[in-house]
């Protein structure tokens, strides 16, 4: 456990100047014996008094320090089993409290201070802000930043993820904004910037490299766990905490970017500079803006680019939402092409469909014209198969439906009246129907059919057909009334027709 200055200062004056037991040391300073104790060895002054007691640990101080000289992260409990199997009976809890005087601490590694020449380098880093409910959807917020080392002009815009197309978004907007970029732009160990590290060996993400190769500027890692090398990039997140970020209102991710934009602008450009103290942050980048790289002519798409598998509905699956495409091109491999700002749906070379892009969860995202041609595909194929159906069940109304083509009849019209007539009639009766009409002069439509029907009934005699829509249940449980002879009701009236 580390102690402050301040503390440790005070156990050595009253140690050696007022010449303090260690007890009283702790007692007065509301420490634990063993933290004074571990002050005064570390200090490698001579004890001032009475010699130190003999302990059991005396013996085997040599190996103990051999070995935590060999390795100094060995924990207390496994060298007390080995200092036991050597014969030692101590306490394991006194043992630790020892082995923290003994153990060796770690120098401080001190740091050069990293200087930059103007518009030679930059630094980039994503910084987590809390979460933002779009919806049914809990979307991270992060915040892309981009400071330049020399003059420490920051960038910061935020996003509702960390994925390619919003890091590669980042880096455009912040070399538009400053109308030009560093030679070096300095990474960490993000998956959008190294996909591999083995050593020195480094295999960059290829879409970073192309993305470099563009603007010309050099992608460079630095080294691990050695923070301290994009130290600019580090302190400018912890100042767009605590000046920015703290206590914000904002409406939305759009509000928010256009208050982090007027901050840039505004009150981080007028800090003062760390390396000219004597001048601020705006002046310093107004001195560096002419060292940076010009921006290439042609802007690099920076549209995130993914294939994606539709499946019979007519709908793609993009970043937790579905998006409408034509119902032609189903059962395909269709490729999405997004940014912040749109989503594009392409088959090969050809644009499908172009929606706005969506942070919800579970939404579809439909265009009309795609259900409603879906729609329409779905009447003409239900009209297909009741002529099937109606095909199969009496094959002489392929004949009528190709004589009423001929004329130009609505051929819909007809195939709904015949399904009803064959629901009424039963095949066979609608099959010598349309015969009958076939064999005469009759219009090949649905009335002279329906007539046919009718004249066959009466000939046999038959009660015409009544269609009621009920439940089938319902309908099983039907029976034929027989009604009741009317010269019953005059012998009841005494053949009178005369009421009483």
């Amino acid at each position: 456990m580390t102690i402050e200055v301040e503390l440790e200062a005070q156990i050595l004056r009253y140690y050696h100047v007022e010449k303090w037991r260690c007890g009283t040391i702790a007692r007065q300073l509301h420490v634990h014996r063993g933290t004074v104790q571990r002050v005064l060895a570390q200090a490698g002054l001579p004890r001032v008094g009475g010699m130190l007691r003999p302990s059991q640990i005396d013996a085997y101080l040599p190996f103990i320090h051999d070995t935590l000289k060999r390795f100094p992260s060995l924990t207390a409990s496994r060298l007390y089993a080995m200092v036991t199997e050597r014969g030692y009976r101590g306490n394991p809890h006194h043992f630790r409290h020892l082995i923290a005087v003994h153990r060796p601490r770690p120098t401080p590694e001190a740091y050069l201070r990293l200087r930059t020449l103007p518009g030679e380098q930059g630094q980039v880093d994503w910084a987590h802000f809390d979460h933002l409910q779009i919806g049914r959807a809990r979307r991270p917020l992060m915040a892309f930043v981009m400071v330049l080392s020399w003059s420490r002009q920051i960038y910061l815009r935020f996003f509702l993820d960390a994925r390619m197309d919003s890091f590669l978004a980042g880096h455009a907007g912040a070399f538009a904004a400053w109308s030009g970029l560093p030679r070096i732009l300095l990474y960490d160990n993000l998956r959008s910037a190294v996909l591999e590290r083995q050593g020195d060996a480094i295999r960059f993400n290829p879409t970073l490299l192309a993305f470099a190769a563009h603007h010309r500027f050099e992608p460079r890692p630095v080294a691990v766990a050695r923070g301290n090398e994009k130290g600019r990039v580090e302190r400018a997140i912890r100042y767009v905490r605590e000046s920015f970020f703290a206590a914000r209102k904002f409406a939305d991710l759009d509000d928010l970017n256009i208050q982090a934009a007027q901050w840039c602008a505004g009150m981080a450009a007028d800090r003062p500079c760390r390396e000219e103290p004597t001048i601020t942050v705006r002046e310093a980048f107004a001195r560096e803006q002419p060292s940076l790289l010009a921006l290439p002519e042609n802007p690099y798409p920076c549209e995130l680019q993914q294939a994606v598998k539709v499946g019979k509905q007519p709908y793609v699956r993009f970043d937790l939402n579905d998006y409408t495409i034509p119902h032609t091109h189903v059962r395909r491999t269709p490729t999405v092409r997004a940014d912040p700002r749109q989503v594009r749906i392409l088959d090969g070379a050809n644009l499908l469909a172009t929606h706005v892009r969506s942070y919800d969860r579970g939404a579809q995202i439909e265009i009309a014209a795609h259900i409603d041609a879906l729609v329409a595909r779905k009447r003409e194929a239900r009209h297909h198969r009741g002529l099937d159906h109606l095909a199969r069940a009496a094959p002489a109304s392929h004949t009528l439906m190709l004589r009423a083509a001929e004329r130009g009849a609505n051929l819909g019209n007809i195939t709904a009246h015949l399904l009803r007539l064959l629901d009424r009639y039963g095949a066979a009766e609608l099959q010598a129907a349309i015969e009958e009409t076939l064999a005469s002069d009759a219009a090949p439509h649905q009335n002279p059919v329906r007539l046919a029907l009718e004249r066959r009934r009466e000939s046999r005699q038959v009660p015409p057909p009544v269609t009621v829509n009920l439940p089938e249940h319902v309908r099983s449980k039907d029976t034929l009334v027989t009604p009741h002879r009317l010269d019953i009701y005059d012998q009841i009236t005494g053949g009178t027709d005369e009421l009483t």
